[in-house]
């Protein structure tokens, strides 16, 4: 009987439970109505999610716009950004730090006048330079070697003055370069070619050189062939645009001269350097000049010289100088190469080439007045001396002061000497490899963002704060070349980049780069703005970034994202076209991207006004 009445009570429950449950159902289903019925935003979230899903693949039109992109505070007090006007029309090649006008009144003495001269806060330019009427993209590597646009670089006294010297040609609306030179009448390739009958140009061993008085850069640009990376300078003189026209071709070269203070390079830095007819006077104030060159020599590495007094028994005429004058000059010379211990390998017609020698163990030089600087890679505005920098001691005689390279390609990614011996403070083999992974990273997301780089849309390429070179390395191709520059005010690295047998500078970004305006086709910038925001202003340091880019030339800003928001800010005023990226990693990481994107525009016939 009592089983029966359990029974009963169950059935009971099971209804009521069945009676909620068809309540609950009819609730939520009510509950949808009202949602649909445009009160509620459910289904508008759940579409908008699944519109996300549908389009999460990338594509080429990747919205680049941040999370973390500027917004002024409601009601906020702060002004509009600041709007860069364009400068006068005649500042079109505009070069700060090596004007002309300011140059002449600085002594003459030690080409102290040709160097670097920057003007004082209150005569910075603050205004975009123009580009000049009819400016062109360059033609695409390797086209781009041989032929220049007239309108680009509109001056034709170098056709003039060197006509006879196969610099230059003018020839309807461009400049065509031959590829010779004062002393390779025969062009550069046949110069190059007695070179490699002594210097081992083709395995590898050298990777980079330096061209003292480089003119137009035609044999650094020849050189690129034997893929040997030139340094090439010139001052600006007389001789109209010379590095305007080495950049324009697409040839690394920056303003510069041999005058009173040290070249902005490290020690040991180049396999091989020549001067070509560059005028030098190298047995000057003590033979300093050449001291100099000994310097940024690798040991081992080789100097060629061409021109006077090399051959004088030929040119004392034409050179409208003595025998007797010409002929102490080359014995002096002479006796500096010995003092170097530098072995002279090779003399013929107008060639000279000395090897200096791997370590000084078997140098047999009388007494020299060594350098007593603790580090010969501190240059900067640094006065140059009448003395011998020592090189790294050695164990045996046979081996290499500093360490032995690898030959290139391998020595790219080879631990570089300066880090495997312990020589740059924080960093290990480990940590060098870890750097390489991460740029190869870096690297790979820049080209999901942008399919051309890599490719001959991007020349002349600039890494703003290089580090260990692991950008230019990851990027390294015969379609480009990176001008690696050290901030004077961060760690010194520049020094294992040329291990690397890749090229770079020391610079202050707080003042002008010594190049000419729009030389450079793309700009990275990778903890620049973190690294000077209590150095310098922001707004400087951007206008000179647009000073040297090309119209319709990229920057790539790697930066936390505060530091960009001002970046981007100041970027809106300067004819920019700018997208906030995240990082690679995901939108958790402070550390974001910033891509700019340079107008294309042109100094219009009045100074007040532009083309669009």
């Amino acid at each position: 009987m009592a089983s029966k009445v359990h029974s009963l009570g169950s059935r009971g429950r099971s209804r009521v439970s069945i009676f909620i449950i068809i309540g609950l159902c009819c609730f939520f289903y009510l509950l949808g109505v009202w949602q649909r019925s445009g009160f509620g935003k459910g289904d508008g979230y759940a579409i908008e999610m699944n519109k996300h899903q549908i389009n999460c693949n990338i594509s080429p039109s990747l919205d680049f716009e941040s999370h973390h992109k500027y917004v002024a505070p409601v009601e906020s007090s702060e002004p509009k950004a600041k709007v860069f006007k364009p400068c006068d029309a005649k500042y079109s090649d505009y070069t700060p730090c090596q004007e002309q006008d300011r140059a002449m009144t600085f002594p003459r003495e030690n080409m102290i006048y040709r160097e670097r001269h920057c003007p004082p806060e209150e005569e910075k330019l603050r205004c975009l330079i123009p580009a000049p009427k009819g400016y062109t993209s360059p033609f695409p590597w390797p086209k781009r070697r041989d032929y220049v646009y007239y309108s680009n670089v509109p001056f034709k006294s170098l056709t003039v003055e060197k006509a006879v010297q196969n610099w230059v040609q003018f020839q309807g609306n461009v400049f065509k370069f031959p590829g010779g030179g004062t002393m390779f009448p025969q062009g550069a390739n046949a110069y190059i070619d007695e070179l490699a009958r002594v210097i081992p140009l083709a395995d590898g061993s050298v990777r980079t050189a330096l061209d003292t008085g480089c003119g137009v850069a035609s044999w650094g640009a020849y050189m690129l062939k034997r893929n040997v990376l030139t340094m090439s300078f010139a001052p600006r003189d007389n001789h109209e645009a010379q590095v305007q026209f080495a950049l324009e071709r697409g040839v690394p070269a920056v303003i510069g001269v041999l005058g009173s203070i040290q070249l902005p390079y490290p020690s040991r830095a180049f396999d091989m350097a020549q001067c070509s007819r560059c005028l030098i006077p190298w047995t000057a104030n003590d033979g300093m000049y050449l001291m100099e060159v000994d310097r940024v020599l690798r040991p081992g590495g080789y100097w060629v010289l061409s021109g006077p007094p090399i051959n004088w028994k030929t040119y004392y005429r034409t050179w409208k100088r003595t025998k007797e004058d010409l002929k102490a000059e080359q014995s002096r010379i002479e006796e500096l190469a010995e003092l170097l211990c530098w072995e002279k390998k090779y003399e013929k017609g107008d060639v000279a080439i000395w090897r200096k020698k791997v370590n000084t163990k078997s140098c047999k030089r009388k007494s020299a007045s060594y350098c007593k600087s603790k580090d010969a890679d501190d240059v900067w505005y640094k006065k140059m001396e009448t003395c011998v920098t020592p090189t790294p001691e050695v164990k045996s005689p046979n081996q290499v002061a500093g360490g032995e390279l690898k030959k290139f390609p391998a020595r790219l990614f080879d631990v570089p000497p300066r880090i495997h011996n312990g020589d740059v403070p924080g960093f290990t083999s480990e940590s060098y490899e870890e750097d390489n992974k991460l740029w190869k990273k870096h690297v790979n997301a820049y080209k999901r963002t942008n399919k051309l780089l890599g490719t001959t849309r991007y020349r002349n390429i600039m890494d703003m704060n290089a580090g260990l070179g692991g950008f230019a390395a990851a990027l390294e191709s015969s379609k480009l070349w990176v001008m690696n520059v050290v901030p004077t005010i961060a760690q010194n690295t520049l020094g294992v980049i040329y291990e690397r047998g890749l090229i770079g500078i020391y610079h202050d970004w707080c003042e002008g780069f010594s190049t000419y305006p729009r030389t450079y086709d793309l700009i990275h910038a990778n903890g620049v703005f973190k690294l000077y925001q209590d150095k310098c202003e922001f707004e400087d340091i951007l206008l000179e970034m647009d000073r040297i880019l090309r119209p319709e030339g990229m920057v790539i800003f790697r930066d936390e994202v505060d530091v960009l928001n001002k970046v981007m800010k100041i970027a809106g005023g300067m004819r920019w076209d700018t997208k906030m990226m995240d990082h690679e990693d995901g939108p958790l990481v402070p550390e974001k991207i910033l891509v700019a994107f340079k107008q294309y525009w042109v100094v219009a016939a009045k100074a007040t006004s532009t083309d669009q």
